[in-house]
């Protein structure tokens, strides 16, 4: 049986002659040409604020530090032989989407606005965007200051994605998928809620820090990716545990932490409203562990430590689009029922319906984003946030309506268009790897190494179908068996 090379490099196999590679080497073409173009605006004047810049700055690195938390949570739930695989994705989405973003992806989130869909290429390659604040979006901060802050969410959001699509999509398809997905989905769909002129945000529906732009989106996306990549090869036949629940622990703290910055930094300054942020945050996360843990130990009979994680993250999802605009008290009850919704989600309709969300993307992040955005229209008041509305509790039922439309909008949007990158890129590249490839792990057949060579847990060589002693020489035979002996060479023991 002849078999294709999956390692690192063949001597063989040009990588620019592959649609991954020529992705890739567009967009450093790009990079380079808009480098030489013409630099961004002068230094900033009076109207910056130090200490409102400075919180931004530190919200942003919080941000940011959500990615590496994420990958750490999701690379504990996955298999061993995965968990470079899931780590992989979650930096390649922030080394691809850093350059995306200044290249066009800002420009089309946040540039001029056109039809209320999609902001224009006035700002491609960051120009005009410097140092100078843009009163219509933050009149106290630099605008590449808050540009680089909407980077952060733009880098985490296709990074959520590959927890449904965990354990099964090739590394190059995911490359392509990300791309062509943060440019078509994330940036015209951040346009409409926090764009100026976007139409939801003209409508009136309110998204403090991205209930609906980055977790609907990333949720109902991952969602489609799992039911057209379908499911894995040993879901519903073995058991497939968490191989590392100290690491997605971790992860989730990680994320806990970071989603201070998150949803605080978007007040956009060091005020009341951030404060107000805050509280609600770390009160939503706390009450979602507990409505979590609640629904499962009654379904269950034990509370988890993996569930403890799972509903915080819940929790920390629901709240995000009311953050700024509603009491703690309500922040109660909106992560309290948010972990109680996605924990059944998880634990119940996902098993009813058959889907494999590996990592429960959509039963956290859809699930739990479009209860919070749909509570926003609930809870929501004035007398947080004057800037936004009162909702259904202070009389104002047209809020709800407002924020059921722009969830059906998100949903439908994002179903439609994430299909359609999926079918555009398997025209390319196939989406998942093969039976062979998923049995010995995304590890070995997509990258060439293991996290964990020197250790007895990858005593199955599951390409030759035999018992072998030391896990170095699982992967000696499988990267044999594919062709690229010497790459195999980078696992074998002494």
């Amino acid at each position: 049986m002849k078999h294709r090379n999956i390692g690192i490099v063949s001597g063989r196999s040009n990588i620019l002659l592959r649609p991954e590679g020529t992705a890739l080497f567009l967009v450093l073409f790009l990079a380079a040409g808009t480098v030489l173009a013409r630099p961004a605006l002068a230094a900033a004047g009076d109207a910056v604020d130090t200490g409102d810049t400075a919180f931004l700055l530190v919200a942003s690195a919080l941000v940011m530090l959500m990615t590496p938390g994420l990958a750490f949570f999701y690379g504990g739930m996955v298999r061993q032989k995965n968990v470079l695989g899931i780590i992989m994705q979650c930096l390649a989405a922030m080394a691809l989407i850093s350059v995306q973003w200044v290249l066009w992806g800002y420009s089309l989130a946040f540039g001029p606005d056109h039809l209320h869909l999609l902001g224009g290429l006035d700002w491609v390659g960051f120009l005009g965007v410097g140092q100078e604040p843009n009163p219509v979006y933050a009149a106290t901060i630099p605008h590449q200051v808050f540009a680089m802050f909407q980077l952060m969410f733009a880098i985490i959001t296709p990074a959520l994605i590959t927890g449904a699509s965990a354990e099964r999509m090739r590394f190059p398809a995911f490359l392509l998928f990300t791309l062509m997905w943060a440019t078509l989905v994330y940036d015209p769909l951040a346009h409409w809620v926090w764009g100026a002129g976007g139409w939801l945000r003209e409508l009136g529906a309110l998204d403090f820090a991205g209930g609906t732009v980055v977790h609907i989106s990333a949720g109902v996306a991952g969602l489609v990716c799992a039911l057209v990549l379908g499911r894995r090869r040993d879901y519903g036949r073995i058991p497939l545990p968490p191989h590392n629940l100290p690491m997605t622990v971790l992860g989730a703290t990680l994320l806990w932490f970071g989603w201070f910055g998150f949803n605080a930094g978007s007040a956009l300054g060091a005020n009341g409203l951030a404060g107000n942020a805050f509280v609600t945050t770390n009160t939503a996360a706390g009450a979602a562990i507990l409505g979590w843990l609640a629904v499962e130990w009654l379904l269950h009979g034990k509370p988890t430590a993996l569930g403890a994680a799972s509903g915080a993250v819940a929790g920390l999802v629901a709240i995000t689009p009311a953050a700024g605009f509603v009491t703690p008290p309500a922040a109660l009850v909106i992560g309290g029922i948010g972990g109680a919704v996605c924990c059944l989600s998880v634990a119940v309709a996902k098993v009813k319906l058959g889907y494999d969300d590996s990592l429960d993307a959509f039963g956290c992040h859809g699930v739990g984003g479009t209860w919070g955005a749909i509570a926003t229209g609930i809870f929501a008041t004035k007398a947080v946030n004057p800037a936004g509305a009162d909702g259904l509790l202070y009389g104002n039922a047209h809020l709800l309506g407002v924020q059921v439309v722009g969830v059906a909008a998100a949903w439908i949007f994002t179903s439609i268009v994430t299909y359609g990158i999926l079918k555009v890129v398997s025209l390319l590249t196939p989406l998942r790897v093969t039976a062979e490839e998923e049995e010995a792990g995304l590890d070995l057949s997509q990258h060439g190494e293991s996290a964990y060579p020197d250790t007895g847990l990858a005593a199955l060589d599951v390409a030759k179908g035999k018992r072998v002693t030391a896990p170095g020489e699982l992967a000696v035979n499988w990267m044999a068996s594919q062709g690229n002996p010497a790459g195999a060479g980078l696992f074998r023991q002494e």
